[in-house]
């Protein structure tokens, strides 16, 4: 379980884990901006990245196929969207 005495004030609604996607995506396209990665790459570096239960869920519900960014993105964002966890975690682009 991750600790959460460095977590902030209870007033923000954001998870320490917010952003962790957009890190992930980033990661996925640093070295090559318009390749495709296929969903196989999404999920082992999700694991590598040590993303929590809720991230991880998100990534393993990926359609299979090969992603460019910004489908990737919608991709993404639609499973977020979906769950209710955009303010909790963020989306990505």
């Amino acid at each position: 379980m991750k600790n959460t005495a460095n977590k902030p004030a209870a007033s923000d609604p954001h998870a320490d884990e917010y952003g962790e996607l957009q890190r992930l995506v980033d990661a996925l396209f640093a070295v090559n901006p318009s390749k495709a990665v296929p969903r196989l790459d999404v999920v082992v570096l999700a694991e590598t990245f040590d993303l929590c239960d809720d991230l991880v869920d998100v990534v393993e519900h990926l359609p299979a196929g090969s992603y460019k960014r910004q489908r990737l993105c919608d991709q993404l964002n639609s499973i977020i969207t979906a769950r209710g966890l955009g303010f909790v975690y963020g989306t990505v682009e």
